[in-house]
């Protein structure tokens, strides 16, 4: 069963989990998600339906996904509300999409399920009701935060996973997420090389007691889903490695870079659909190092099963 475990992708965005699970080894057969540009990248870049569903009609979400017949849901909510970045309101209205999305794995029962959102949902109520949903629907659990730079992505970006087992223990893949972490966070120049064509660039800071310099040598800061020139207002701070003069900022697609997505991933849209898309998506290595994990504990277990039963 392991190399045709069916996945579908909830939330699925442009792709970047989906496209990691598959690198994992995982047989994606579908995609569902309600935000129309990220639809149409997905559309472009898989050759599995992408379908566009409000998955907060938690029934009819249900409906769709039972056609497809699961072995594992995999999925990032939408985590603005969540965010350092954003405003860390859960009573915004989009905390509720992660309290669906464990009332849509509950109701079809996977045997296996991933879930992805910031490290800062740890501390929320919402989240605390989805740890006691999958709980009620018989899941054995791993709850780990994960800083990316660690799973073969050149940038500092810590989320957190929950990952569940039907009948199994808790932290049943905690030691194999642990152990085969990297011993040093990758930087950029780790993975792109001088592809990029320059040594320092500029990511505006959230305020100007921050450095906005860095450096190729060390991993990207979170990108994020914004774009900003350079601001006139940004006279340099003392921890910039080189003047501000000196460095430009980032493309769209030089960020897609570091958030893992290969050269030949498509996008399409506007210039600030396409920010949002590439700064939300689940880095693809992190969701391939995720993956690749859950992948070698099931090999394991059916090949252990097989054993006992033979």
């Amino acid at each position: 069963m392991a190399n045709n475990i069916r996945c579908i992708d909830l939330f699925c965005g442009c792709g970047g989990m989906s496209l990691g699970f598959e690198k994992a080894g995982f047989n994606v057969v579908a995609g569902i998600d309600n935000w129309k540009p990220a639809i149409q990248v997905y559309k472009m870049n898989f050759s599995h339906p992408v379908i566009e569903q409000d998955l907060l009609d938690v029934d009819n979400a249900i409906e769709t996904v039972l056609q497809f017949s699961p072995d594992l849901i995999i999925g990032g909510p939408p985590c603005q509300d969540f965010s350092t970045a954003g405003f860390q309101d859960e009573s915004r209205g989009r905390a509720i999409l992660s309290v669906r999305y464990s009332q849509i794995v509950c109701a079809v029962k996977p045997q296996y399920f991933v879930m992805e959102n910031v490290a800062t949902i740890r501390n929320t109520n919402s989240f605390r009701a989805v740890i006691n949903n999958f709980r009620s629907a018989g899941y054995g659990l791993t709850k780990m935060i994960l800083n990316a730079a660690y799973c073969g992505v050149p940038q500092t970006r810590k989320r957190m996973f929950v990952i569940g087992t039907l009948d199994e223990d808790d932290g049943f893949l905690d030691d194999e997420l642990r152990k085969n972490l990297s011993s040093q966070p990758m930087s950029i120049h780790d993975y792109l090389g001088d592809s990029l064509g320059i040594d320092y660039y500029f990511r505006v800071p959230t305020n100007y007691n921050r450095r906005g310099v860095f450096s190729i040598y060390e991993p990207s800061m979170t990108i994020r889903a914004v774009d900003r020139p350079i601001p006139k207002g940004y006279k340099g701070h003392p921890n910039d490695p080189v003047p501000v003069s000196q460095v430009r900022c980032l493309t769209p697609k030089e960020r897609s870079y570091i958030q893992t997505f290969p050269v030949d991933f498509q996008f399409t849209g506007g210039k600030s659909d396409v920010n949002s898309m590439i700064g939300n998506a689940v880095p693809v290595n992190l969701a391939k190092y995720v993956g690749s994990v859950l992948m070698r504990h099931i090999i394991s277990k059916e090949s252990s099963d097989g054993n006992e039963s033979g």
